[in-house]
């Protein structure tokens, strides 16, 4: 490590700060690792890749030849003569980038690169998720937002990642505004849509909470059914709790319905939250019970309930003596089996994912078993 920080000092560039991901505080129901007083986040890291970002900018100054400022004085006579950009000179830009200043040279060559190969980006590497990453470490989502709607770059940002990393930005920010507008605008450049997409999407109108933002998710869902895109568990929770927000109650029911397996703590508290909203008392008072009665074996996983959602329960049944005092009888027998959670709703939708399928990417890298040298369909049956 030391010797890292040595040659990134001889490459005139300074120790690369240590950037936390952002997690958010009390918002990641699954998850005991999350430090107070961090942010939310609505996309793994595997999407996000900022580690892998970071790693990659310790290695680039390494071993740069030479110092970045000579590197950099080099790209600004380039396109003072307007010669032609390399790939790899861009590509090493991006990663040698320090400061807002160092930042604006970049655009100049993001600029400069697309006019000259606007026609040969097809099937090339994509420099706009790198970029983003960069944004996103630096706290540049105003300069990350200025590119992405340049008419002059039109095709360079033609990735979902890019919108998708550059809307978590925003979101976290809670800019939810500015968020839509990026939403907006990956439409209308003709960006596929991906499951990323709809999650964050659909957060964004949650956020908002305006009839406006409503009709839009709506719309938007609409259209991706009608194209046959998927809509994932967690995008459809989003889209729930907005119409549940909207007072749009047969429209939750509608959406909730078409949830595969809506197994999980939100989708349990969104139940709930039908349940209230809808008037239906006494089905609710047996869901409650029947989850706090259950004849489960210890391994198995009980239902938890949001005490937000629990109260707004407490505030629906307080005129009705019967009911009162059964969810009290129930209310406490959820405490006892610890299926009361003090995570809001808007917490449980908002939390920060883990990366999907770690543990099969693993093992997909491991060919061979280090003990034996054989493929691992073989050597699995002889260790």
């Amino acid at each position: 490590m030391a010797a890292t920080f040595q040659s990134l000092a001889k490459a005139g560039l300074p120790a690369p700060r240590i950037f936390l991901l952002p997690w958010v505080a009390g918002s990641c129901p699954t998850c005991c690792r999350c430090p107070l007083g961090a942010k939310r986040y609505l996309l793994t890291d595997n999407v996000l890749k900022l580690k892998e970002f970071q790693h990659k900018k310790v290695a680039v100054a390494c071993n740069l030849p030479g110092t970045k400022e000579t590197y950099f004085r080099n790209l600004e006579e380039k396109l003072t003569q307007k010669k032609l950009i390399l790939k790899d000179e861009l590509t090493t830009l991006l990663h040698l980038c320090q400061s807002q200043e160092d930042v604006e040279l970049a655009k100049s060559v993001i600029h400069r690169y697309h006019a000259e190969n606007r026609n040969m980006t097809l099937g090339e590497y994509k420099f706009g998720p790198v970029f983003m990453r960069l944004c996103y470490e630096m706290d540049l989502e105003e300069s990350a937002v200025e590119l992405i709607k340049d008419q002059h770059l039109r095709g360079f940002f033609s990735d979902s990642t890019s919108f998708s990393i550059l809307m978590d930005m925003l979101f976290i920010k809670g800019n939810y505004e500015g968020a839509l507008e990026v939403l907006i605008e990956m439409k209308n450049q003709d960006v596929k849509f991906t499951q990323d997409t709809y999650v964050l999407a659909f957060a964004i109108c949650y956020k908002l909470n305006s009839p406006e933002s409503f009709k839009i998710c709506t719309t938007l869902r609409e259209d991706a059914l009608v194209k046959g895109d998927i809509i994932s568990k967690r995008a459809s929770c989003f889209a729930v709790a907005l119409a549940l927000n909207q007072n749009e109650v047969a429209k939750a029911v509608s959406i909730f319905s078409q949830i595969m397996n809506p197994v999980s703590i939100a989708c349990t508290n969104l139940n709930i939250m039908i349940h209230i909203q809808s008037n239906m008392l006494e089905t609710l008072i047996e869901i409650l019970q029947g989850a706090a009665e259950g004849n489960l074996s210890k391994f198995v996983i009980r239902h938890k309930f949001s005490n937000e959602v629990l109260a707004k329960v407490k505030e629906k049944v307080k005129d009705v003596p019967a009911l009162v005092a059964r969810y009290e009888e129930i209310y406490g027998k959820l405490h006892i089996h610890g299926q009361v959670t003090s995570y809001t709703l808007d917490a449980l939708l908002c939390y920060t994912p883990r990366n999907k399928n770690s543990h099969t990417s693993l093992l997909n890298r491991r060919k061979f078993s280090q003990r034996t040298f054989q493929p691992l369909n073989k050597s699995l049956l002889v260790e």
